[in-house]
């Protein structure tokens, strides 16, 4: 799954692309921009923020609200696997509550 913020539009809009697929985890930016401009799309939209390393911080329950009605009775299951693995690596927040996950732009 792919949490895709376009920041070229006016609001900037973040959605949830593939939300099925638990296997892998990233954020897409489209439209150009600076690394300030998908910061503020992420924190306006209650997504998540960019941390010091330019890596997005991406909150559990967002990705749960952007899945919303969008994925079948099985995908909590494969999603709580997703957050195991992704704790056993270190790409969760301390609490729990955030994923770590890489930058792409396209």
């Amino acid at each position: 799954m792919q949490v895709v913020v376009d920041i070229g539009a006016e609001p900037a809009t973040v959605t949830l692309e593939e939300p099925a697929d638990c296997t892998r985890f990233h954020v897409t930016v489209r439209g150009g921009g600076a690394a300030g401009a998908l910061d503020g799309a992420l924190r306006a939209n209650a997504v998540g923020s960019l941390d010091g390393d330019g890596e997005a911080q991406v909150h559990v329950e967002a990705v749960r609200r952007l899945a919303a009605g969008t994925v079948d009775e099985t995908w909590e299951t494969d999603f709580a696997a997703m957050l195991d693995y992704a704790g056993s690596k270190g790409w969760l927040s301390d609490d729990g509550a955030s994923i770590r996950a890489h930058v792409e732009r396209g």
